[in-house]
């Protein structure tokens, strides 16, 4: 696993806790020598995972939609930044490029971007990790949805089992290192050996 994309907020949010725990984990990313990937813009939570990263000696690369530039303020320190005509050529990009996810505190993009990743991994698309960094109990009322959603018959536990949760991002990566993926939603085990 080389490299990780962060989904997180272009806003630092109310708390000191969420700019404190992007800080770490664009700090743990860079220690470890893991590329960091990200939606390339400066201000918010964004801003601080990259600059964390690149603080801490780490390859740091955004993906950001033309549209964006001005409005997201494009990061201009970065390792690499890659300007895309739109949303859906940067997720393509982002999940080409990453090989495991973590979305810290965020709105509805940061949601919208992890839960693509997710879906994508129960088709088969692609079987990396995806991970929520549950700061300050942050995401506890979404996974309490999730996991209603198998109980209302909505969603396999496998695919449920095999999200990440954690208010810890050393937690998080060391799960990414051991992380075995559940058969895909429409394959059997067979297909998958095969």
């Amino acid at each position: 696993m080389n490299s990780i994309c962060v989904f997180c907020g272009s806003s630092l949010g109310n708390d000191p806790i969420y700019q404190h725990m992007a800080q770490a984990t664009g700090q743990a990313i860079a220690e470890q020598g893991k590329t960091l990937i990200y939606g390339g813009g400066r201000s918010g939570l964004m801003g601080v995972v990259a600059d964390s990263a690149l603080k801490a000696g780490g390859r740091v690369v955004g993906i950001i939609p033309n549209a964006l530039v001005d409005r997201e303020l494009a990061h201009k320190g970065l390792t690499e930044l890659y300007v895309v005509n739109n949303m859906h050529e940067r997720k393509t990009q982002m999940s080409e490029q990453a090989d495991a996810f973590i979305a810290l505190p965020g709105g509805a993009g940061t949601l919208e971007e992890i839960f693509e990743q997710w879906t994508w991994n129960q088709l088969g698309i692609h079987q990396k990790p995806c991970a929520f960094l549950n700061v300050d109990g942050f995401y506890d009322d979404l996974i309490k949805m999730i996991q209603g959603s198998v109980a209302r018959g909505f969603s396999q536990s496998r695919f449920v089992d095999q999200l990440i949760v954690a208010n810890d991002i050393n937690e998080i990566l060391t799960a990414f290192s051991t992380y075995q993926p559940a058969v895909p939603k429409w394959m059997s085990v067979d297909e998958i050996q095969a």
